[in-house]
Order: structure tokens, then sequence, then C-alpha cells
């Protein structure tokens, strides 16, 4: 952009290849600003949404394997009588086993075989599950959940019996034998941290399997770890691979309508929604780890170098809006000191530069949005000083 040197070199696009695909992405920008403006949906800005959409020979080609899988996947009990591929009917003979000869369903151990058992039937009826989707069906509304909880009666027995029945764990031990390593293979294959659909989607399951879901008591649950793992090791990659602010001169990026300015915006909007959606993860994934991702390697290692390279004003102000306005309230509760988080040092260093500037050239109100974005992040003695250096009795309440 800055050279001019549209000569093609080796690993390079051809002039009319590159010509032909930024014309393609320019189209989907259009065609997504357009859906925006008709939905009335103004809080967006270029760059927070994919250009990987597919095409609509592809949507096709995929909706015809899809429709073949699932007609071959009808086909799998045909030869099976209904009483040994119905899992109401199997839970029911084992519900009068358990009535008629209680001792010997619990030396056979039911309540370990049962999820082994139901395992394939369950799979059959998970594979048009894509959790990823939106209007997914939730677990809870299931024909075999909804079975099994049954059969377990979790609703209906009280705290003091359901410790001592072990049926009890039939229904948590199938979520981590069968549900879990599944949603695994969605968040290894299918995935994309850059989707903010789909990152709420999983997130909202996730946190609905290990809190109302109450995993088994009896043992580790190491398919939750495993899911767990497997969700960083994404947001890993996609941090090292999919995020990229590139730097121009400060008299290159000054004109808003230059093409570097826009590249450079849209490339800090995609880091910026990659952001909030690692962030969508704290209380799933270990805070430090969320931090880690989230602060330390995309707020400071690419967000803010953009900012400091975004001179005080309007434009930059909403930046710093939008990147405190996604942190986790629950992290600066129990800051007491007056000191942020040591990851946001940097960027109140940012915000009080900025207030500064704003405050030289007599641009009250701007200067005091920045000074509540302090308050925000819990960094009280940078504000308290601030106002204490200029003299601005009057902002003394915003502390309080």
């Amino acid at each position: 952009l800055i050279g001019g040197n549209d000569e093609p070199t080796n690993g390079r696009l051809e002039g009319d290849e590159k010509t032909q695909l930024l014309e393609t992405c320019e189209h989907r920008r259009t065609c997504r600003r357009q859906v925006r403006e008709r939905s009335g949906e103004a809080d967006h800005h270029e760059g927070m949404s994919s250009d990987d959409e597919l095409t609509p020979t592809e949507v096709t080609e995929f909706q015809k394997s899809k429709d073949n899988v699932l007609e071959d996947s009808r086909k799998i009990f045909e030869d099976v009588h209904a009483d040994f591929c119905d899992i109401r009917k199997i839970l029911l003979k084992f519900q009068e086993w358990k009535e008629k000869f209680p001792d010997s369903y619990c030396d056979a151990y039911i309540s370990f075989c049962l999820p082994k058992l139901l395992n394939p039937l369950i799979r059959v009826q998970l594979i048009n599950w894509n959790p990823l989707e939106q209007n997914f069906m939730e677990l809870e509304e299931m024909p075999w959940f909804r079975a099994i909880e049954e059969f377990s009666g979790a609703k209906n027995i009280s705290e003091p019996k359901r410790d001592d029945d072990p049926d009890q764990e039939v229904l948590p031990r199938v979520i981590e034998k069968t549900v879990l390593p599944k949603i695994t293979v969605f968040v290894k294959n299918v995935w994309d941290p850059l989707s903010t659909s789909q990152t709420k989607n999983l997130t909202q399951l996730c946190s609905n399997i290990f809190e109302k879901q109450v995993l088994s008591k009896s043992e580790c649950s190491r398919a939750k770890e495993d899911l767990v793992n497997m969700v960083v090791l994404r947001m890993k990659k996609s941090v090292e691979e999919d995020v990229f602010i590139p730097l121009y001169p400060k008299r290159t990026v000054e004109d808003k309508s230059s093409l570097s300015s826009k590249f450079q915006d849209r490339r800090f909007w995609s880091a910026f929604k990659l952001l909030s959606n690692v962030l969508l993860w704290d209380g799933i994934v270990r805070e430090d780890t969320v931090r880690d991702l989230g602060l330390s390697k995309l707020l400071n290692r690419y967000l803010l170098l953009n900012l400091l390279n975004t001179p005080p004003g309007p434009d930059n102000t909403e930046k710093c809006n939008k990147v405190v306005a996604c942190l986790p309230e629950r992290w600066f509760q129990e800051l007491k000191s007056g000191s942020t988080l040591p990851e946001l040092l940097n960027l109140c260093q940012h915000l009080l530069q900025c207030a500064r500037t704003l405050h030289k050239n007599n641009h009250s109100n701007e200067t005091k949005e920045v000074l509540l974005l302090l308050v925000k992040v819990k960094a009280l003695h940078i504000v308290e000083d601030f106002i204490e250096e200029h003299k601005l009795e009057h902002l003394k309440s915003m502390i309080r």
C-alpha cells in the first residue's frame, strides 16, 4: 500500500487474482453492511464480521453431504426390535429389574454399565446436533435426556436419598462419556474463536453443563478437563494466527479515508472481537489463563499498539471504551487498594496520557469520559493524582 509495488513475486497472488479477491471481499462487506442497515444494527465496525462465508456452491454441497449422512443414520436400527433401540423402553426394563430384584440389580453395578450401553444410541440422536448453530436444541429438550432423567428420578428424590442411589450418577456419566467428547470434537474441528455467535452458544452450553448438570461426584471429570484444554488450545492458536494489526507511519493513517487507515481499523476491530470472545470464557476457563490470553497477549501485544498510534479523540476514546466494557466486572470487585490489575497498567498509562492531552486542549467532557474509564478498572490512585494535579475538585465525586 505504501510502496505501490504491484509486481508479482513468488508465493504472492498475481495482479488479477489479487484484484478479484479484493472485489469479492468488498462485495461481501457491502452485502453485510446493507443487512445491518436494514436491521437497524448501529453498533458495528468494519472488521467485526468475517470474510470467510461459504459460497452458495459450497453451502449446497455441504447440505447434500449432510442429508446423505442423516439418511444413512436412519437405517442404523432398521433390523433392531424397538425394545432394544428405544432408550425409554430399555430403561423401563432396568427399572423393572431394580424394583423386583434390588439386590441383584445393585450387585451388577448397573449404574456404571448404563452409560456405556446407552452411548451408541445417544450418539445416533446427536448426529444432527450442532451446538455452534443458532437456536440449537438444548440437551434438556432431547428425548434421551428426559428418559434418563425420569429413570433416575432426579427431580423427585430428596437430597439424602439421592446420595444413596447410584442411579443418580447415570445422567452425569452419560454427559461425561458421550456429550462432552462430542463438544470437544466441535471445538477442535469446527469452532471459530473469532465467531461471536458460536462462542456465545458454546459458553452458554458449557456453563449449563458444568453448573446446572453437576458432573459425576465420584471421579475427576477427565472429559471436562479435555474440553477446557481444547478450548484454550484453539484460542491460543487463534491469537497466534488470526490477529494482525499493521503499524503505519502516523501521516499514513491520519487520513481516515485512506486504504491504510481503513485496513488498520478493520484489523483492530477484528482483534477486539477475539478479545471479547476470549473474555466470554471467564468463569469456565481458569481466570489466570483468560487474563493471560486476553490481556497479556491480545490487549498488550496487539490492541494497545494501535491505541498508542491513534491520537487522543473520539476514535481513540471509543476504542478504549469498548475494551473496558468487555472486561468482566468480577475481576475488579476485590481490588480495594486503588490499583488496577497488573495486566492493565499499560492501558491505564495510555488513558492517563489521553486525559492530559484532552485537558490541555480544553476538552473537559472528553477528559471526564477517559477518567471514568480509569475508575471502572479501579485505577483510583491515578485518577486522584490527576484531579489533584489539575485542581479538578468538582470531579472527586466520580471516585466515590
